[in-house]
């Protein structure tokens, strides 16, 4: 028989482990999503057999189309399914939001209750989203075992396992990235383990639920910590009149070190929010008046990076004489990774807000991302080019990198290029005729 098993949440994170797990024989998945004007059409998508992502996730598309095909997979909105469900994995996001960046906990709290109200006894429940520390016990236990009049440990199990994978290698870091498992109980755990081996080749590491928790949040807070640590040495390095791109090489060529590579900013669902989450968390539940002061400062510095993008737009623009207020900008990628349509927490917001705030009225291109709301988008790069005063890449997508500059200065208005993701070479562009600003790239 069949171990019938329910993704809520198809997204990033949802789509992928559904699919793969549908591919386990002897497991059938069904995806939930909500039925909405920006999500619905994702239900008959995946259900046809199409993957609704944009940008270039190997194996992903072929995966999708073998499980529909095989008939292991299949995609609703009905939470009444449920019922019927032996696993059930929470993939839903939580977003922060406020000068306090509180995390908003609608969505999680919202399919708690659809599973309570619908799980059956024996069931395992996994969170796989991101979360502040404490949450599992303290937000999803709570609302299951009401909603179900079940006990947690005894009738129903529950896990937290978080997801590492990254747009572009969704399939390869869920497969080949070890895995954390945290139980409430060791039959939680043993459980879940059970479940990801199917599916996971590297290690699975057990722990307890806070200990999962609390990993995911501080392994993204290092990293962010790390890259405002780059951000900051590039602008250090404009201001010098050095290359940081050289001085990271030259660092990292000593083989225990690692600086990271500065940019545009910080982008995607997990950094901009996993330090507040993880602050949240422990001024909530442990410690309230402790303040986290180290990874909050970085996390400062890796916001200001767009307007620092500002700063260097209207540096090209006044040696042109040209001031940034009635400018026409081209923003190059929207998307806060490249080669993939996600733009959560893109840097392009900050950054286009900003420029229109100053007076600059701003067109967007990206390659793979369908709609923008905050910027009138195309998908046409000549078209976004056409009579632009400047032209700023935020997102490294791989058309960027063999830009046609003759035809680039031929549409542009002013041959000014500003480079965020170290996409172009300075000297190349300058010979061309064009004024050059980059990230890290002193004059």
């Amino acid at each position: 028989m069949a171990t019938k098993i329910a993704v809520i949440g198809m997204g990033y994170v949802g789509i992928p482990a559904a699919a793969l797990l549908a591919d386990v024989d002897g497991f059938e998945v069904t995806g939930l999503q909500r039925r909405s004007k920006r999500s619905g059409w994702k239900i008959e998508a995946l259900n046809s057999g199409r993957c609704p992502f944009e940008g270039d996730e190997p194996g992903l598309d072929d995966l999708v189309s073998r499980v529909v095909e095989k008939g292991t997979f299949r995609v609703t909105d009905d939470y009444s399914v449920l019922k019927d469900m032996d696993i059930i994995l929470l993939d839903v996001q939580t977003p922060t939001e406020g000068p306090d960046h509180q995390p908003l906990y609608e969505s999680l709290k919202e399919v708690s209750g659809h599973v309570g109200r619908n799980m059956k006894e024996g069931v395992l429940v996994i969170t796989e989203s991101t979360v502040a520390p404490g949450t599992t016990v303290n937000i999803v236990l709570p609302i299951l075992e009401k909603e179900s009049g079940l006990k947690a440990g005894r009738d129903f199990s529950l896990a937290y396992s978080y997801e590492r994978v990254m747009p572009g290698k969704l399939i390869e870091y869920i497969v080949n990235l070890p895995r954390i498992v945290g139980g409430i109980d060791k039959r939680s755990e043993e459980r879940a383990v059970a479940m990801y081996a199917r599916i996971v080749k590297k290690k699975i590491y057990s722990t307890d639920v806070l200990t999962a928790e609390t990993s995911k949040t501080m392994e993204n807070a290092y990293r962010d910590v790390n890259i405002a640590f780059a951000n900051e040495m590039a602008v250090i390095a404009e201001k010098l009149g050095v290359d940081i791109f050289e001085i990271q090489k030259l660092i990292n060529s000593r083989s225990e070190r690692h600086m990271h590579l500065p940019g545009a900013g910080v982008g995607g669902h997990c950094l901009p929010k996993d330090t507040w989450l993880l602050r949240y968390g422990l001024r909530k539940y442990w410690a309230p008046t402790m303040e986290t002061e180290f990874v909050c400062l970085a996390r400062k510095v890796n916001d200001l990076m767009p307007l620092h993008m500002v700063e260097l737009v209207q540096s090209a623009l006044k040696e042109k004489g040209k001031e940034l207020k009635g400018s026409r900008i081209a923003i190059m990628g929207v998307a806060y990774l490249e080669d993939s349509d996600d733009t959560r927490n893109t840097p392009a917001y900050r950054l286009i807000s900003e420029l229109e705030s100053r007076g600059a009225s701003i067109i967007a291109h990206d390659p793979h991302v369908r709609e923008f709301p905050e910027a009138e988008l195309t998908r046409d790069l000549d078209e976004a080019l056409k009579g632009a005063d400047c032209a700023v890449i935020v997102t490294k997508h791989k058309p960027y990198f063999s830009l046609d500059l003759e035809k680039t200065e031929s549409l542009m208005n002013l041959p000014i290029l500003i480079d965020g993701r170290n996409v172009l070479d300075k000297d190349q562009i300058e010979a061309a005729g064009f004024i050059y600003r980059g990230v890290g790239k002193g004059r």
